[in-house]
């Protein structure tokens, strides 16, 4: 199905508000489920993580950042554009229980991302902590919009411009003594928050899932690239997951799974951008010359 933009707005510097009109998806989405966009007829297949969704307006919403040719074609596209294909929802629904106190970490996208997991751990009668990651202060957003469903939100930052100083592992104590029990964790950013995050929470014996942001291509458990290693086993992320235990998974194998093409991607983005600010520059040349 295609999508058209209803509004594509950057919220802090290189994060991204999308919002897609999507009606079907819109009225089948589930916590922790995904989607697959193409910006346009030639571009890659991008996983996003749903961040909210709307059955009565038929809307979705997600967070994304840009980091490559496609990702940056789609911060160049306006209100009232229409995606090329929207494929979705996909992954498995994240596991909804009342465990008693949860955690629900974030980072990066995944600011964004925790916001329906939250909502709906609060719905089950969990007792729902918010924790917030980000480099520095003024990288934090949907912090208004969160602290509506969570029972307390905490914020650590690397610089300790805000809340905690340091990363998600430094902030445990500090949790678990005002909380004094987490029953159950869920993570959702960029890859290396979630491995150390994992690794800290291993340490105080709590139950963690994390939501695996691999390369993909067809969504479908066909292509195999989005594999990962769990307990020893192969899964696929697309089809098994997106969600899996952050104490098992390979995360040595994850990295060197998602640094394979490093180079060849930062050398197609630094061209492919080239290519396009000279060619707006052109046309705002030719703008002003015919003014």
């Amino acid at each position: 199905m295609k999508g058209e933009i209803i509004i594509n707005e950057e919220v802090v510097p290189n994060v991204h508000r999308l919002v897609l009109s999507a009606p079907v998806i819109a009225k089948r989405a589930k916590p922790g489920q995904f989607v697959i966009i193409i910006p346009d007829e030639v571009g890659e297949r991008i996983p996003f993580t749903l961040s909210d969704w709307s059955p009565e307006d038929g809307t979705i919403t997600i967070f994304y950042q840009e980091a490559g040719v496609s990702t940056m074609k789609l911060t160049r596209m306006k209100p009232g554009n229409v995606i090329h294909t929207l494929v979705g929802p996909l992954g498995r629904p994240s596991k909804i229980e009342k465990f008693g106190t949860v955690l629900l970490g974030g980072g990066c996208y995944g600011l964004g991302a925790i916001y329906p997991l939250a909502k709906a751990f609060k719905e089950a009668g969990n007792r729902v902590i918010g924790l917030f990651e980000a480099r520095t202060t003024y990288i934090v957003y949907n912090e208004e919009k969160l602290r509506e469903v969570v029972d307390e939100l905490y914020i650590v930052t690397a610089d300790g411009s805000r809340g905690l100083r340091g990363h998600v592992p430094e902030a445990l104590p500090y949790i678990l003594e005002k909380e004094g029990k987490i029953d159950y964790a869920h993570f959702i950013g960029c890859t290396y928050m979630m491995m150390v995050s994992s690794r800290g929470t291993k340490e105080h014996n709590i139950p963690t899932i994390v939501a695996m942001n691999t390369l993909m291509v067809d969504g479908t458990g066909m292509c195999g690239i989005c594999r990962v290693e769990v307990d020893g086993n192969t899964k696929f992320a697309c089809v098994d997951g997106p969600d899996f235990d952050g104490h098992k998974v390979n995360w040595d194998m994850v990295f060197a799974r998602k640094h394979a093409y490093v180079a060849e991607e930062n050398m197609a983005y630094q061209f492919y951008r080239t290519q396009m600010d000279g060619a707006v520059n052109k046309c705002a040349k030719n703008r002003k010359e015919g003014a």
